[in-house]
């Protein structure tokens, strides 16, 4: 069973003298704590300020405030390839549904997108408290399916934002409806790592899904151009809902990724068996 995880966001844990020292939760974290019923002697997992891993054993409490003394310190294992999902801007409770289910996937950072056939129309006091609602949900996400990092969340953004900020990834999987059935995943992802000799397994790759009614054909174009290791991509011939391509596409890619990484990481470990090494 893993540990339940929490995040801190200043307190370095190593830079603690005492033995045992308090935990120093935000208040929505220490209420979070409280639900979990956490006793005496149980272990939680804490990742602190300074992005460090550690195994923390309960000790007391100070009213609501947990008590600690360091287990072990846990290993950081290679963080593997990113994933950055920019969102159609959606209706609803939709993006909330999107970014909690794509959070649990493992998806690293979300960009809201401001799209021409976007229902939902939000000024700029609107988007600053969605973004942090947003922001939020991704964190209790992060912190009930173990994820190491809790995903950035940015503020909406219009097309040419969107574009500047995905103009280096490894590849932009853009999925659109209309795109033919044939342009499939691991061919956007091989073309990116392909020109950018990049291994699989240190991949930032953009997913790009479109609101309700898709992406327009000026989207697309300006989505294609930013970067040349952009390529159109198929989710098959359903047409998905954009809830449920927000989840599906991201999964899609992550599972491609880590199968080429597997595939890489054989290849240079038979080529090592060749010659001895």
């Amino acid at each position: 069973m893993s540990l339940p995880h929490f995040y801190v966001e200043d307190q370095v844990i190593a830079h603690e003298d005492a033995t045992v020292f308090p935990l120093r939760l935000s208040r929505e974290d220490a209420k979070h704590a409280r639900v979990l019923r956490l006793a005496i002697g149980e272990h939680v997992a804490v990742v602190d300020a300074a992005q460090d891993y550690f195994e923390c054993e309960i000790m007391s409490f100070d009213d609501a405030m947990p008590m600690v003394r360091i287990a072990q310190r846990l290993e950081t294992h290679d963080e593997g390839p990113s994933i950055v999902l920019v969102q159609g801007l959606a209706k609803g409770d939709k993006m909330d549904m999107i970014i909690r289910h794509a959070t649990e996937l493992g998806v690293a950072g979300f960009v809201p997108f401001v799209c021409e056939r976007s229902i939902v129309k939000l000024d700029e006091r609107k988007a600053a408290a969605r973004t942090e609602r947003w922001h939020a949900i991704a964190k209790s996400a992060a912190m009930q399916s173990g994820q190491r990092m809790v995903p950035e969340v940015t503020q909406p953004m219009p097309l040419d934002e969107v574009c500047q900020r995905i103009a280096q990834a490894t590849a932009v999987v853009v999925c659109w409806e209309e795109a033919p059935t044939t342009a499939d995943i691991e061919h956007a992802l091989v073309k990116g790592l392909d020109s950018t000799l990049m291994p699989a397994h240190d991949a930032r790759v953009a997913v790009v899904v479109g609101p309700e009614g898709g992406l327009t054909e000026h989207e697309v174009s300006a989505l294609l151009g930013c970067n040349e290791r952009a390529s159109l991509v198929s989710l098959g011939p359903s047409i998905l809902r954009t809830e449920t391509a927000g989840i599906v596409a991201p999964a899609l890619v992550l599972y491609e990724l880590r199968r080429l990484a597997r595939s890489e990481s054989e290849k240079h470990a038979a080529l090592n068996a060749m010659r001895g090494v």
